[in-house]
């Protein structure tokens, strides 16, 4: 897995294999299995995680027990809840393995002191923190401002590896629409 996350990191930038290898060091590898949780509501999330394989999902769950999805996380993307991590808050989220995964782990005390003393990795993290704030404000826009069609359509164009890989409820959820609504719109599609 470590593999994984080497390639993962020459491919975004160019970093010298002894600052690899330091990173590699902090990295604590966990294995899960499907339905497992990496993260429960209540708990204080304490780490950065990069999955390296399987896919997983974050999400909260409502006081009428309806789920809402916040982000599916592949294999070479990172998750966690940045808000626990950052105000030393209980989550307000689970983080659930969907498939078997493999994540790396890196404290938080640790995660920051590389970002410190190894300059091109924290320009590298500081780049993914952008686009995720960049992807977090345009799902809001697409959330107020289009119609369930839209949202659906925006959806497959963005993540055409997730589409068939979770079930219709949980993208419905993601978007924010009914699995009726989903079901109506995929079954229109199909008559085209």
């Amino acid at each position: 897995m470590l593999e994984v996350f080497k390639k993962y990191i020459n491919d975004k930038v160019s970093m010298s294999e002894d600052d690899l290898n330091e990173i590699l060091s902090y990295a604590i590898l966990k294995k899960m299995r499907r339905r497992q949780f990496l993260l429960q509501e209540g708990d204080v999330w304490r780490y950065n995680a990069f999955v390296c394989s399987g896919f997983l999902r974050k999400y909260s769950v409502d006081d009428k027990g309806t789920e809402h999805i916040m982000s599916f996380s592949p294999e070479n993307y990172w998750t966690g809840d940045r808000e626990s991590l950052v105000n030393d808050t209980p989550s307000k989220f689970n983080i659930e393995a969907l498939e078997n995964a493999e994540i790396l782990l890196f404290k938080k005390e640790d995660f920051e002191m590389l970002c410190t003393k190894i300059p091109v990795f924290n320009n590298m993290i500081n780049n993914i923190l952008h686009r995720s704030f960049i992807s977090s404000q345009s799902r809001i826009h697409s959330s107020i401002s289009l119609t369930s069609e839209e949202k659906y359509n925006n959806f497959v164009l963005k993540f055409p590896s997730i589409v068939n890989r979770v079930p219709q409820h949980m993208i419905a959820s993601y978007i924010g629409i009914s699995p009726e609504t989903l079901s109506r719109i995929r079954s229109q599609a199909n008559k085209k």
